[in-house]
């Protein structure tokens, strides 16, 4: 094990889960976004950060719709929906030099973390040519 494995089992050792989200999304349905939409989808969905990231991928639109999925099993744990004040940038999903993903709340999903006393969310991502999927899992003390 890495120590970012280890240094996460420790930071989160204690601490309790209060939900768990998990998203399947077909990975032609977001490339059929970016090509009809363009900037317009991505910079309404992704943070600069995200397509910055997407984009140095060799298969970036995978990487694309693996972030979709993971925003979609965090809304989960938060038990919320884009119509309740919380934004697609809201969820921005980082990397870390490793490569394993985690998450930053912002704006409305921070607020609504906060009042469901979600400390934070575990995110993990896997992706094919056809499929992205992520489960993300809420804790809290």
């Amino acid at each position: 094990m890495g120590s970012d494995s280890e240094d996460s089992h420790r930071e989160h050792a204690g601490m309790l889960v209060i939900a768990v989200g998990t998203d399947i999304v077909e990975v032609l349905r977001i490339g059929q976004m970016i090509e009809r939409h363009g900037e317009i989808f991505l910079n309404r969905v992704y943070t600069d950060n995200e397509i910055r990231y997407c984009q140095k991928r060799r298969e970036s639109t995978q990487h694309y719709a693996g972030r979709w999925a993971a925003k979609e099993a965090v809304m989960k744990t938060l038990g919320t929906g884009w119509s309740r004040g919380v934004g697609w940038r809201d969820i921005e999903i980082c990397s870390s030099r490793s490569g394993s993903p985690s998450i930053v709340l912002r704006g409305g999903a921070r607020e609504f973390a906060e009042q469901a006393g979600i400390c934070d969310v575990l995110i993990s991502i896997s992706h094919c040519r056809s499929f992205a999927t992520a489960t993300a899992i809420a804790v809290g003390r």
